[in-house]
């Protein structure tokens, strides 16, 4: 899929703004190296760099507003696919690393809240169950954006993890995770991009550090 779409890119890429040229260019360059990478850790954090990518914009006076911007992506990026292609791709592999990975207690903030002593073992545990409900009920309602919001939730409690030096390189204990994580940011992000190139009309904001020539 990476590479139907960065052809498609490269053949039509004149047509789009240069802000959407820059945001699109920068993911797939990443992307294209999460897929070089024999290495798990890095192939995540290069799939993450490709997200930010896609959907960061110039917020830098306004402080906190990483989870935030990510969230209210992914509701445009939901308005946006008309053909539903994001939820049949959920559907599809919500038996697999999905599910695994919504269950995975490991990759949600509350229960490490919880052992930081922050808030009580019934309170990360009750969250727990609500999430996993909210999730499961919006599978069976076709809710899109409420089941990416959760999934998007737990992969960035993982990318906390690694890239403010949480984890262990190459660890065994959260091997699971960062496979699960890979497995589905490399097939959901091409699928981003391509409903950005189709709605190129719209405004997606400023991406961060714009190319500026001498």
């Amino acid at each position: 899929m990476t590479l139907e779409i960065s052809q498609f890119y490269q053949d039509n890429r004149h047509q789009y703004p240069q802000s959407i040229r820059l945001r699109i260019h920068r993911a797939l360059s990443w992307l294209e190296q999460a897929e070089r990478s024999d290495d798990l850790d890095s192939r995540f954090i290069f799939l993450w760099i490709a997200f930010n990518a896609i959907y960061a914009n110039d917020l830098s006076h306004i402080k906190n507003t990483d989870k935030g911007a990510f969230v209210e992506f992914l509701y445009r990026i939901c308005q946006f696919d008309v053909d539903s292609k994001i939820y049949h791709l959920i559907w599809n592999t919500y038996s697999g690393n999905i599910r695994v990975l919504l269950d995975n207690r490991y990759t949600f903030q509350p229960f490490w809240d919880y052992q930081n002593g922050l808030i009580s073992e019934r309170a990360w545990q009750e969250d727990f169950e609500l999430s996993q409900k909210k999730a499961y009920n919006a599978l069976a309602s076709k809710d899109t954006v409420v089941i990416l919001t959760a999934l998007f939730s737990h992969i960035y409690t993982l990318r906390n993890q690694i890239v403010h030096g949480g984890a262990t390189h190459h660890s065994s204990v959260n091997r699971q995770q960062v496979k699960d994580a890979c497995a589905i940011l490399s097939r959901i992000l091409p699928f981003m991009i391509e409903i950005i190139l189709q709605n190129a009309d719209r405004d997606w904001g400023k991406p961060f550090y714009p190319v500026v020539q001498d």
